[in-house]
């Protein structure tokens, strides 16, 4: 694979902790990135980044001053170059419809499309030309819901589709490609609470062609694609990776 030069590409992964976002950074560690490893959760981000030689970081993804110190910090330790950016961060919400508040609401989107936004200003502003950025939305943000999470969620993740594509327009005459993935269930502590009614599992899995939910490391397979060379001409699109489910 080729990189920028003669040093490891570098990558930072916000989420890293637990999920989606541990799987990412596993993978890119093993394909030789240099990762910075942000969560919220200080204590699971290191022990991520004590397991693949990575960089811990606090984060609040929802908090401006927060992102932006995340970027100076790993740029810092990365020697200033920075080539990929994944978003796992987010977070989830099953609250039904009629009992959904604005705070409620607002504190999904804040967290969920305002830092999808943050991370990927900071990361363009930057990348040099042939950076990656990979976001990642929900199948939820596609049908409106319908599996786990309801409508704070859905609509958050229907926006990160919309966000992923206007940076991909903007980003596009710096060199940046910007694509996004949309995975189905898939088996991370941000459901666990909701699998564990095992009716409402059955009926998820039971949506996708292949009758289960996806393991992390699948999803994170689809984001490390995006964030490599081998992607190149791949740009401003959303890769769903649910098993078949939107076929349904």
């Amino acid at each position: 694979m080729e990189w920028f030069g003669e040093n490891p590409p570098t990558a930072i992964v916000t989420g890293g902790a637990s999920g989606i976002g541990r799987a990412v950074c596993e993978l890119l560690s093993k394909e030789g990135y240099r990762v910075a490893v942000a969560d919220r959760d200080k204590a699971g981000a290191e022990e991520v980044a004590h397991h693949i030689d990575g960089h811990p970081f606090e984060v609040d993804v929802a908090d401006e001053a927060s992102v932006v110190a995340l970027f100076e910090g790993a740029l810092a330790v990365f020697g200033g170059t920075l080539d990929a950016l994944a978003t796992p961060a987010g977070i989830a919400d099953t609250t039904p419809f009629m009992e959904l508040t604005a705070e409620t609401f607002r504190r999904v989107y804040d967290v969920n499309v305002v830092g999808t936004f943050l991370c990927v200003r900071e990361a363009a502003k930057r990348m040099r030309a042939g950076g990656r950025i990979c976001t990642v939305a929900s199948v939820a943000g596609k049908r409106g819901g319908g599996l786990s999470g309801t409508a704070a969620y859905a609509a958050s993740k229907g926006a990160v589709l919309a966000l992923s594509r206007n940076a991909a327009r903007a980003l596009a005459p710096l060199g940046i490609a910007v694509n996004c993935v949309a995975p189905g269930a898939t088996e991370t502590p941000m459901v666990a609470q909701a699998f564990a009614d095992r009716d409402h599992r059955e009926r998820v899995e039971s949506l996708t062609l292949l009758g289960r939910s996806a393991a992390p490391g699948e999803i994170a397979e689809a984001i490390a694609w995006l964030l490599s060379p081998r992607s190149s001409f791949v740009h401003g699109e959303t890769l769903t990776v649910d098993g078949g489910l939107m076929l349904d």
